[in-house]
């Protein structure tokens, strides 16, 4: 008989060590995606159980307003100011509206007044604002937010508009949401 060499990756592994033991796959990927995964389902559930538990002071208001055309100064003046409304709109004013001239984006400046009639709990609100044009188009619209609000207190919030516009603009509130914080 003759003698062959055993030939690579053939026959029996070297004497004295065994054979390495297989790798076990890392569990990392799996526990960081279910991780991920429970870190967004309990914050959909605080979102939810935030407006179900805080339930609204009162109904959001999803008329438009009267438009608060772009002050020259920064402000409005006394004769643009939108009549007084009642309710969560009734608590938000306008300040300024201005395309800023770097960027291009529209920006309304508010003034937000806690007037619920429940004395003992701040409110938080989500406000919406659109941009037009002098013709009324919809150029852009923002949203902003600010949370617990003292009744009495005020707030300055602004909302932001994203797109670019090389027009002069009219802001305008679409929506006011007031709940209690």
């Amino acid at each position: 008989m003759s003698h062959q060499e055993p030939q690579p990756g053939w026959g029996q592994p070297p004497q004295g060590r065994g054979a390495p033991p297989p790798r076990r796959k890392g569990r990392t990927g799996k526990i960081l995606g279910l991780s991920c995964l429970g870190l967004i389902v309990l914050i959909v559930v605080v979102v939810v159980a935030v407006f179900a538990v805080g339930g609204g002071d009162d109904e959001p208001d999803r008329t438009p307003t009267s438009p608060a055309t772009q002050p020259t100064a920064g402000e409005l003046t006394a004769s643009r100011q939108p009549q007084e409304e009642s309710g969560p709109r009734g608590d938000v004013k306008i300040t300024a509206c201005q395309v800023d001239p770097v960027t291009k984006w529209a920006g309304a400046k508010l003034l937000i007044t806690n007037r619920s009639s429940k004395a003992s709990k701040a409110s938080n609100y989500i406000v919406q604002v659109e941009f037009v044009d002098a013709s009324g188009k919809r150029l852009s619209e923002a949203t902003t937010a600010t949370n617990n609000v003292a009744p009495g207190q005020q707030s300055e919030a602004t909302a932001q508009g994203l797109d670019q516009i090389t027009t002069k603009v009219t802001c305008r509130i679409t929506d006011v949401t007031r709940f209690a914080s």
